[in-house]
């Protein structure tokens, strides 16, 4: 540490600062985390130690702390309006030319395409650079003041610019966005509120919205937000006259701009753009309900004023909706392989999004009760690309007074064991190891094309195994044997040869299958990979602490003691042990390097590749020396294209990165 605190303080603030609007901005980290850690380590320290030394715009104020009232009101200095709605090409027309007749005859329109973010409003107030106050949109005229909370986002610059080298800051300024989970954030935290005993998230934008809400920022900054920003509501010391300058300068000071954000000359070429971003809805990051629509002359578009509470300047067009109401006939009970007891909505079919739904998910018994869901209810389903479809609430309205409450079954419907519940956990659970449920899925799942990939070892046949006794956990497939499987109904030779032939081939599967195979709560296939690298091998994975675990990256404080857990369960212990027994491998093959001619270069992959799966593709690719990232960045030195590729293929094209097919790979890698 330097002699002058205050000059290595500012000095860590100017480089974590300059790291943060690299990774976050610009998806180029400059630095690795335990170098970027290090230094914010280094100046929670030196603030520690020297606490008059703290601004409001270092990193370290990011942490939280107590809220003791409720939230102070913010007014605006400017109203915060909404928009009006188009839902047809022909409303955009309209639209348009409604606009048209209030301007000079002549007037040419360009405009913005901005993708509609589902998320939370907020209003952030800069004073010379730095953030002072943050505010929810409230009633458009007075918001909220959740400035302690916002600080807690990292996405959210604490000062600006956020590069060194970007645009003096001005003395004031009030910026505009959205606050929202990114797809793969909020998968992330409901899996560590499962593994955690409590209750999912159900609906991303109102688990956003309560997380900025939260009296405790503590709680706010373990809540993996993210932000965009897309408007300019006041300013002291610039002027900008397009909406496009506005984006271009948000982005130059440092604020994550929507990606897909475009300009466009005429109404009709935005226009061309509605069915590209229908299509490409579900594999953005971030969820969408439609695209807003700028004039770009901000002059205009103040001239054209606004009616009632909407813009004149601007239209949101939304996609078509994916919701729908339906009756609930009845409610089906499932088990899962852990063991949890799910209830299933029966509905009568109702046609959303594209496809026919008689099945809905309930969540858990918690929500039911929560929401007062009924069985002969009116529900509001809603359906979200390939996600299951789920019950939203009732329509306690339309209710008639033969609608009958939803319960907990007491015991099991599969082994009637008694359910239990355990203290503050939402989930039922069935404890029965051997429920034939339980065992169902966990087969089903162990042997599936994700996990160990026995081909002929469908539903009906796992089905058939279990009811005849054959199978009792999953490791009792490697114990199958020719003559008595050939005695059960519709089991012929050939069949059996087939079986047996996938279940020899399986008993040889590479390390990682097998750990994803297993099932160990969090553990997907990638962090299945880490596993087999750093360990090697089954019995040394036994071995490893929760401490160990933890400090692997992409592992973590939350995923760690789950899988130490289940490799110290007696139970997992000995199937893993009748596995071993059974010859099915269990040590990591080392990987031999067939050429050096992909040394240095990095990868990503986007799209379906004609020959090659996606493992493939990374094994190829890993086998001459490269790297696959699953992220675009403008060190990625080339894309891989398949069909329908998803928007890392447009990051590309932005970033200028090169973009390549599978035979383009082959010639590279020398194959």
């Amino acid at each position: 540490m330097q002699s002058d605190p205050a000059r290595r303080a500012a000095e860590l603030r100017e480089l974590l600062h300059r790291y943060a609007y690299y990774y976050y901005v610009l998806s180029t980290p400059l630095v690795s985390d335990a170098e970027f850690d290090q230094l914010y380590n280094e100046l929670r320290q030196i603030e520690e130690e020297h606490p008059e030394l703290i601004t409001p715009d270092s990193p370290t104020q990011r942490a939280g702390s107590d809220l003791s009232e409720e939230f102070p009101k913010v007014r605006h200095p400017a109203p915060i309006l909404s928009l009006s709605n188009a839902f047809s090409e022909q409303d955009l027309i309209a639209w348009e030319e409604r606009n048209l007749r209030l301007l000079p005859a002549g007037t040419k329109l360009s405009y913005t395409l901005e993708p509609k973010l589902d998320g939370l409003t907020v209003v952030l107030e800069y004073a010379n650079g730095v953030l002072v106050r943050a505010a929810t949109r409230g009633n458009g005229i007075i918001g909220d003041d959740v400035t302690a909370n916002v600080r807690t986002i990292r996405s959210v610059p604490l000062r600006i610019p956020l590069n060194p080298t970007g645009p003096k800051p001005p003395e004031r300024l009030f910026v505009r966005g959205e606050i929202l989970f990114l797809k793969h954030d909020f998968e992330a935290l409901n899996q560590r509120q499962i593994e955690a005993g409590l209750p999912v998230y159900v609906n991303a934008r109102n688990a956003a919205s309560g997380a900025v809400k939260q009296k405790d920022s503590r709680i706010t900054a373990n809540r993996p937000l993210s932000a965009f920003f897309y408007g300019i509501v006041d300013s002291v010391g610039i002027t900008l006259d397009k909406q496009w300058d506005i984006l271009e300068y948000l982005r130059d000071m440092g604020f994550p701009i929507a990606p897909g954000s475009e300009l466009f000359p005429t109404l009709s070429d935005i226009i061309q753009q509605i069915p590209t971003w229908e299509s490409r809805r579900d594999s953005l990051d971030f969820e969408i309900d439609g695209i807003v629509v700028k004039v770009n002359d901000l002059r205009i578009a103040a001239e054209l004023g606004v009616v009632g509470k909407d813009p004149r300047g601007a239209i949101a067009y939304k996609f078509p909706p994916r919701e729908a109401r339906t009756r609930l006939t009845a409610v089906q009970v499932n088990v899962g392989r852990t063991g949890r007891v799910v209830p299933n909505a029966v509905l009568e079919p109702v046609f959303i999004g594209g496809v026919t739904v008689s099945n809905a998910s309930l969540h858990n018994y918690d929500m039911v009760k929560k929401l007062d869901i009924r069985i002969g209810d009116i529900v509001v389903v809603q359906r979200s690309g390939d996600v299951i479809p789920y019950v939203v609430g009732p329509v306690v309205e339309l209710r008639d007074g033969d609608e009958i409450p939803i319960t907990p079954p007491e015991r099991c419907p599969f082994c009637e064991t008694p359910l239990v519940q355990e203290e503050g956990a939402v989930d039922y659970l069935c404890p029965n190891r051997y429920c034939p449920e339980r065992i169902y899925r966990q087969v089903e799942f162990f042997v599936s094309r994700g996990a160990m990939d026995i081909e002929g070892m469908g539903p009906q046949t796992v089905r058939t195994l279990i009811d005849k006794g054959f199978i009792r956990d999953t490791a009792d497939i490697f114990t199958l044997q020719r003559e008595p499987l050939l005695e059960l109904e519709r089991f012929g030779e050939k069949k059996v040869d087939n079986l047996l032939a996938a279940i020899e081939a399986a008993r040889h599967r590479p390390l990682a299958q097998l750990i994803t195979a297993l099932g160990i709560p969090g553990v997907g296939s990638t962090v299945a990979a880490v596993l087999a690298d750093r360990y090697g091998s089954i019995e040394a994975l036994e071995k490893a602490s929760v401490e160990e675990l933890q400090d692997i990256e992409g592992i973590g404080p939350v995923l760690a003691p789950g899988i130490a857990n289940w490799f110290a369960d007696p139970f997992n212990r000995q199937l893993l042990d009748k596995m071993r027994a059974a010859g099915v491998n269990m040590r990591a093959e080392e990987k031999q390097k067939k050429s050096n001619s992909l040394d240095g270069l990095t990868f990503v992959l986007t799209g379906t590749l004609p020959n090659l799966t996606r493992d493939e593709a990374t094994k190829l690719i890993e086998a001459h020396g490269g790297r696959v990232s699953s992220s675009v960045s403008k060190k990625t030195s080339y894309v891989v294209v398949g069909d329908s590729p998803g928007s890392k293929a447009d990051k590309a094209a932005k970033l200028g990165v090169p973009m390549i097919g599978e035979e383009e790979l082959r010639k590279l890698a020398g194959e």
